[in-house]
């Protein structure tokens, strides 16, 4: 079932995705060679505690910190460690959420270490593309399936694999809500989009093949070439008004 929000939880809800943009900031600012991603997990903690709201990451189904932090060929859910050492031509997407009054807000991001190849700058900037493609899609009566077909179009336009075990999804007081959002076109059209729906829009694209597979520590998802993945991430509302990026960073 879509739960709806009110104009006050969107605001609730904005203001956890300030939190979640605020955190981004910082690891955008410390993401640099030899930096481990335990450290990044460190960093995120102190701001969304400091700002009075709680990691919701943390703890959810058993996960042990505060970010996923996946580098390079892992897709999503990698966790920080003291031994994951960041080097140049490396990226790291880093998937962040924050609970605050209640309400979650939720983006991840993929930054590059240094300078990195061509084809993976490619790679970052239709990906980020795709998202976007997505966000104009969140309109009043348009289906959840216009969004879905956004993401693909850009995706094949650039040549690129496209995650299809994972995808966006509903957010409001639970990470999790419906809808679920897949990445490419299924054939059916899904809900129609009304005012107050909420989702979290998250390619998930590769530079090589479609596939993935979970590792034996029952979280991070990698490529099975082992090529580079990119993963980019808002929670958007549908309003009135158009779309709104309750997690959009200065």
């Amino acid at each position: 079932m879509i739960y709806r929000k009110s104009r006050y939880e969107l605001n609730l809800m904005k203001a956890a995705g300030e939190i979640v943009a605020m955190a981004h900031e910082a690891v955008r600012d410390a993401v640099k060679e030899g930096i481990t991603t335990l450290e990044l997990d460190d960093i995120v903690y102190k701001v969304i505690t400091q700002n009075k709201a709680i990691p919701t990451f943390k703890g959810y189904c058993g996960f042990p910190a505060s970010i996923c932090a996946s580098v390079n060929s892992q897709v999503v859910h990698g966790i920080p460690s003291k031994d994951v050492v960041l080097h140049n031509g490396d990226v790291i997407s880093v998937d962040i959420g924050a609970t605050y009054h209640g309400f979650v807000g939720d983006s991840a991001w993929t930054y590059p270490v240094g300078d990195v190849s061509d084809e993976v700058k490619h790679l970052l900037k239709a990906t980020e593309e795709a998202l976007f493609a997505g966000i104009a899609k969140m309109q009043v009566n348009n289906y959840l399936e216009d969004v879905s077909a956004a993401i693909e179009d850009v995706a094949i336009a650039n040549k690129l694999g496209i995650v299809r075990q994972y995808g966006g999804h509903g957010v409001g007081t639970e990470m999790h809500e419906d809808p679920f959002l897949f990445n490419y076109r299924t054939g059916d059209k899904g809900p129609i989009l009304k005012a107050g729906t909420v989702v979290a829009i998250e390619p998930m694209l590769n530079l090589g093949c479609d596939e993935v597979y979970q590792l034996d520590d029952g979280w991070t998802v990698v490529t099975a070439d082992d090529k580079p993945s990119a993963h980019f991430e808002h929670t958007v509302a549908v309003t009135n008004d158009g779309p709104l990026i309750l997690t959009k960073r200065d």
